[in-house]
């Protein structure tokens, strides 16, 4: 059991809200929650148990990690080997965390749609489906 206490409602809730200020009432997002494994500072060997809320949309997946009371990490990714953070090392506010996490994928998928348009439609070299 992780010493870290689970998301709370109000957690989960300011999540929810930004997702559905995001892409509406009607997003069809459904939370995965799992236990994750993470280095919590640079130089530790040993990982922690820390819990953290899981979403898909558009293609993306989304995690968001609790690493402490008012303490979170994030990042997005397309595949495992499509890992992207926001640059913020951790958030001391869960609405800060979501905002940005959102506006650096949105970022990053317009991006993506502009060097598409470059290669007359073909998507990014390493980003096509299989």
């Amino acid at each position: 059991m992780s010493a870290i206490a689970d998301f709370t409602k109000t957690e989960l809730w300011a999540i929810e809200s930004t997702l559905k200020e995001r892409w509406g009432k009607d997003n069809g997002i459904e939370f995965q929650f799992a236990d994750t494994d993470i280095r919590l500072n640079l130089g530790d060997r040993e990982t922690t148990e820390c819990p953290a809320v899981i979403w898909q949309y558009g293609g993306c997946n989304f995690i968001i990690f609790k690493t402490g009371v008012q303490k979170y990490r994030c990042q997005f990714f397309y595949r495992g080997y499509q890992q992207y953070g926001t640059g913020v090392f951790e958030y001391d506010d869960i609405g800060d965390c979501v905002i940005s996490l959102l506006q650096v994928q949105a970022d990053h998928q317009r991006e993506m749609e502009i060097e598409q348009e470059k290669n007359n439609g073909a998507p990014p070299r390493g980003t096509e489906s299989r």
